[in-house]
């Protein structure tokens, strides 16, 4: 099972963390191990398999979870998000890949050497015309590595279709993202309220969202936002330093 980033009150980026283990109910806890041998003598009930470690109560705070652990449900049951926020929808894209992308038509057009930059608008930048022209925005960040995957290169050349829709999409280095601690997942963030957190597969391939309100979850999702947001750079200079390395 593998671990999710939920928080530190580091700011070196080590410990004291709090981390989700995903499909179940428990978090694990980063800290120093507690040594003070009248604290260790005053704990009750000690089985050998377990330890103790030291957190400061800000983190418990800010990040400990306020509710039960969200079950996953298909991406399709968040629809209605995309229609029905009131004001940001906003996306952290942090794959090096993703199986949607490598299973359309357009993923072997642009093999083949096409433009896919300004294909004819379809169902997704539809609606992305019809919410911003309401004054929303669909705003992304997307981290690429250095050199740049082949399915961030494959981004970065059909950005313009969504740029030209009206979302504003950003790009932030990898090694930028782990400076400034961001979380290494993907998520929907609608008007700082709702989180949906994308599980993938190995594969890259879409297993379904975890949805949740939980306060904790989603001021770790806005902390995340607004640090990647300052430092993200737009989509039209990211592509030009892109090629100029190339």
């Amino acid at each position: 099972m593998t671990l999710r980033f939920i928080g530190t009150t580091s700011d070196d980026g080590d410990c004291p963390t709090l981390y989700e283990i995903d499909g179940t109910d428990e978090i694990l806890v980063q800290g120093d191990r507690e040594t003070d041998p009248e604290h260790l003598a005053q704990l009750r009930d000690v089985k050998p398999s377990e330890t103790f470690v030291r957190v400061p109560r800000s983190l418990l705070t800010r990040y400990a979870p306020r509710s039960q652990a969200p079950e996953l449900q298909p991406f399709s049951s968040i629809s209605h998000l995309f229609r029905e926020f009131r004001h940001t929808a906003w996306r952290l894209e942090t794959r090096r890949s993703y199986a949607s992308d490598r299973s359309s038509p357009k993923w072997q057009r642009w093999l083949n050497g096409e433009d896919v930059a300004r294909d004819p608008d379809n169902a997704w930048r539809e609606n992305v015309r019809t919410q911003t022209a309401q004054g929303k925005r669909f705003e992304r960040v997307r981290l690429v590595d250095e050199p740049a995957t082949q399915g961030q290169e494959f981004l970065l050349a059909s950005a313009p279709g969504n740029l030209a829709a009206g979302e504003d999409i950003r790009n932030l280095t990898r090694a930028e993202a782990e400076r400034l601690g961001l979380p290494d997942l993907d998520f929907w963030l609608f008007d700082s309220k709702v989180l949906a957190r994308f599980a993938f597969d190995e594969d890259d391939t879409t297993l379904g969202v975890y949805v949740t309100e939980d306060p904790a979850e989603v001021l770790a999702a806005c902390q995340a936002r607004d640090a990647a947001w300052h430092h993200a750079v737009r989509t039209e200079e990211f592509a030009a330093r892109v090629r100029s390395t190339v």
